[in-house]
């Protein structure tokens, strides 16, 4: 018996407003926060893969994640007893439109339980159709599923704020998709992830009341966020709404600080993939920098605008905090106090960015020639294809005594094509060395010191998109032993492995423009 059963708690149907209408139609859902629904029950079921660790932290032990009632409850098969599954309502900007209400089209939150003073949200996604699933059908298939049940837990070890995910299942059924939006659909294996969070809870749940001027359960869910993830806040009236969204605007840049930092790039940021907890979440089509290029976008239908683009994250990060100061103007009613702590967050993101880089690089000295050094770097990792990964990875190994062309040594294996560097970017990359080296030599640090620190920052290994999409293929014919095997390199990305060495590469040439290696639809 799963002992989970006894910690359950169903804070937010408890406490916020219901949709009154409890059948499923696609529908607009009024003056409620989320609509009960439970999971369409899948044809024939089974367990792919269970995260230990996750299922440790929430109390779940190792024999129950190979129980029946596991596989049940966790792919919608059964509904605890004292549970009431449901989806959210939410709205949100699409790239950068007005999109009014979305909700939670292929999630369904089963129930809250409490481990270890710690209450934690349970949520399927793929599990069928809800009110807010407009012409979707709900379900999800294997490939964004093992993308999502994988990245999460990559970038938890990472150190990067997100959800979690429990376990990954087959569902058993077939689901139609078009996977580039071009008339090409076909069927796909479904599949279920049981993903896991303090809150769901988004920028878009607050959106969608104040678009209808329902000041009222705007408040309600206001209120009820501040006393359930932001206890901390104990002033009253304005000033209580405003702490609130500072709070969440911090959580915020701190999220995308960690992104810039490895080279992750969400790929869709909606106001309605933010969530208040400041943590990555809806695993879309997201892909990590291969070469360093801050243009680079990994969705289709960003091609054109590029507007979620790797350098351009911070912006849109304000620019949907814009949107949730709107959302919250009705508790506050004043544009200054709000408008202060919009302005003040490319002022505080810029600060934590240059102190992220001097870690990065290893310096411990904050000046403007170090700050020179950082511009500098950037310009130079697009003058030709250069991996970032491996380019952070490989600079721990410079030292204080090398010459400029010994460092340069150390890192060209960064490079995509070794030719391309000659004349004047070679040349610029021996100045920038030059410079880099001169700095080593006036801190004072051990060259062994620096190294370890820098290598707890720079991964070695992340989850390219060509090795997510080569565990897919293998998943596809029923193999999952490469899944497993990424599984177990993402939980220590900052230790050397040497035993998966091979994965410490650059994105191999077949992978360049291959779908689902250098871009991804939103198509689930």
């Amino acid at each position: 018996m799963l002992k989970l059963k006894e910690k359950i708690k169903n804070l937010f149907t408890n406490e916020l407003p219901a949709d009154l209408i409890e059948s499923n139609q696609t529908r607009q859902v009024i003056e409620a926060a989320f609509s009960y629904v439970n999971p369409v029950k899948p044809k024939k079921p089974s367990l792919i893969h269970v995260s230990n660790e996750v299922a440790k932290s929430l109390g779940i032990s190792l024999e129950e994640t190979k129980s029946k009632e596991f596989l049940n409850v966790f792919t919608g098969n059964t509904v605890l007893e004292n549970s009431k599954p449901y989806a959210m309502a939410y709205a949100g900007h699409q790239f950068g439109n007005w999109a009014g209400q979305l909700g939670d089209g292929r999630a369904i939150t089963l129930f809250e339980a409490i481990h270890n003073n710690k209450c934690t949200m349970f949520q399927l996604k793929g599990a069928g159709k809800t009110p807010y699933s407009r012409r979707g059908d709900g379900l999800a298939v294997l490939r964004s599923s093992i993308r999502e049940h994988l990245c999460s837990e990559a970038m938890y070890n990472l150190g990067v704020p997100t959800t979690r995910s429990l376990a990954l299942f087959l569902s058993g059924d077939e689901v139609l998709r078009d996977v580039l939006y071009n008339g090409n659909e076909a069927y796909e294996k479904g599949a279920i992830v049981c993903r896991t969070a303090p809150s769901f809870i988004r920028f878009g749940n607050f959106e969608l009341f104040t678009s209808r001027e329902d000041v009222k359960n705007l408040q309600l869910l206001t209120d009820y966020t501040i006393k359930h993830y932001y206890p901390e806040i104990q002033s009253e009236g304005k000033e209580k709404y405003l702490e609130f969204f500072e709070a969440v605007a911090d959580k915020t840049r701190e999220m995308i600080v960690h992104w810039q930092r490895v080279g992750f790039v969400h790929g869709v940021m909606n106001t309605d993939n933010m969530s208040i907890h400041g943590i990555t979440i809806d695993y879309g089509p997201y892909g990590w920098l291969e070469d360093y290029n801050p243009n680079w976008t990994p969705n289709t239908t960003d091609n054109e605008h590029k507007r979620y683009r790797f350098g351009n994250q911070p912006q849109v990060a304000q620019w949907n905090l814009l949107q949730l100061a709107n959302a919250l103007f009705p508790l506050i009613e004043e544009v200054k106090p709000l408008e202060k702590i919009l302005n003040n967050f490319p002022i505080k993101y810029e600060a934590d960015y240059i102190q992220m880089m001097h870690n990065k690089l290893g310096l411990k000295i904050s000046n403007e020639a170090t700050k020179n050094i950082i511009y500098l770097l950037t310009e130079n990792l697009e003058l030709t294809e250069t991996d970032m990964t491996i380019f952070f990875r490989n600079l721990s190994h410079v030292s204080k005594e090398d010459s400029v062309e010994n460092a340069f040594e150390k890192i060209k294996e960064a490079f995509y094509s070794i030719d391309e560097v000659k004349d004047a970017t070679y040349d610029t990359w021996m100045y920038w060395f030059t410079l880099y080296i001169d700095q080593l030599k006036l801190e004072n640090q051990l060259d062994s010191e620096r190294k370890k620190a820098m290598n707890l920052v720079n991964p070695k290994y992340v989850l390219r998109n060509y090795m997510a999409q080569l565990a897919i293929d293998d998943a596809d014919k029923n193999d999952y032993n490469l899944l497993n095997e990424l599984y177990e390199i993402l939980l220590k990305p900052y230790e050397e492995q040497p035993q998966f060495e091979k994965w410490f590469a650059k994105r191999p040439e077949w992978a360049k423009n291959k779908v689902g290696c250098s871009a991804l639809s939103c198509s689930s």
